[in-house]
């Protein structure tokens, strides 16, 4: 009966995650490369990706329980879909390390670009935009189309 409610909750869920994720490195991570004042650069920026890192917390959260509500509606772990569900499940724990590891880095950032040490703040968030980020915006894709997969099972 709310099988509808749980998928769709669950691709809006990655939509929202990996759609943040583009838009913030294709869209708006280019137009600040343009500011040219280092320190409102950095100001936005950490600005930017706080705002995005918060709205999607709710969303990485009804991933995983509607994920499991899946999983387990569907004995996933079982037969066939395993290694589909596994797949998922991996890519979905490495995304989340991911993205705890740059929510820590950008909230340490913070705090450095409050306390007025731009160069040490800048550090801590240097690898974010071209490495880490990128990095999710992959998985979070091919976790959507292994997820458009295990639909039409």
């Amino acid at each position: 009966m709310y099988t509808h409610i749980v998928v769709f909750l669950h691709v809006l869920s990655a939509f929202v995650w990996v759609g943040g994720m583009i838009a913030i490195r294709v869209a708006v991570h280019p137009v600040l490369q343009s500011i040219e004042e280092p320190k409102i650069k950095l100001g936005k920026t950490l600005q930017i990706t706080g705002r995005l890192f918060h709205l999607v917390i709710p969303f990485i959260l009804t991933l995983l329980a509607t994920g499991l509500m899946m999983a387990i509606a569907s004995n996933g772990h079982h037969g066939i879909l395993k290694s589909l569900f596994l797949s998922k499940e991996v890519i979905w724990t490495v995304m989340v390390l991911n993205f705890i590891y740059m929510y820590v880095q950008r909230r340490s950032a913070w705090k450095l670009f409050e306390a007025g040490k731009l160069p040490e703040a800048k550090a801590k968030v240097k690898h974010i935009p071209n490495l880490l980020l990128p990095v999710n915006i992959v998985l979070g894709v091919v976790a959507l189309y292994l997820g458009v997969s295990l639909r039409g099972l």
